[in-house]
């Protein structure tokens, strides 16, 4: 999850910074099991964008025996990713610093997923991103976000605390679907993550 160390700072993803790690691994356990309900197959060649501190990019490395490019603008968060994927003995392919808008400038081949977890409802121009997002993605390709229900934030309490962001912020699925499907996807599948997420995956068409 980006934050921005070179642009204006009407640059950032609002309410996408890294949360603390306790609550994290409350709400997601197992990131392995995420990773396969979402659809990413052994084989695969995946792009982490806004990878933050590297939490899903370590089972994606694994799922995918390193075929991963992990990308995100802050260096320190990189550099955290690196420790991550490390510590599980898995390997990416590059790591990469750089803003996500730039990514098709930046990423050296097409892939076959991008995923991009709990990031997209703190972008100012979504639909851009989209754009960007499908350029880099193979025809026949996938597109996954991983985002909040649409639930107000009182609601989603972990650790004893609301957590998330705000909830004019929050996309039900639907509102993904009709951002990124002119950017050239199809929505093809919308998986339950409980207690308080889904997961959209949009499949790249020509």
């Amino acid at each position: 999850m980006p934050r921005d160390q070179r642009l204006a700072e009407d640059a950032l993803f609002p309410a996408t910074s890294m949360p603390d790690r306790d609550w994290w691994s409350v709400l997601w356990p197992d990131p392995a099991l995420v990773m396969r309900q979402i659809g990413v197959e052994p084989g695969m060649i995946v792009l982490d964008l806004c990878c933050g501190d590297g939490y899903f990019t370590a089972a994606l490395a694994k799922r995918v025996a390193g075929r991963v490019f992990a990308l995100d603008l802050d260096a320190g968060l990189i550099e955290q990713a690196k420790a991550e994927v490390a510590g599980v003995g898995a390997t990416v392919r590059q790591w990469i610093c750089a803003d996500a808008r730039d990514m098709g400038a930046v990423l050296p081949e097409p892939v076959d997923y991008v995923l991009l977890a709990n990031t997209f409802h703190g972008v100012p121009d979504q639909a851009s991103l989209a754009r960007a997002v499908r350029s880099v993605t193979k025809p026949g390709g996938s597109f996954g976000l991983l985002n909040w229900h649409r639930q107000p934030r009182e609601q989603t309490v972990v650790l004893g605390q609301p957590r998330g962001p705000k909830t004019e912020m929050r996309m039900a699925p639907d509102q993904v679907s009709t951002v990124v499907e002119p950017a050239g996807f199809r929505t093809s599948k919308i998986v339950e993550l409980p207690p308080f997420h889904y997961g959209i995956v949009l499949e790249a068409i020509d």
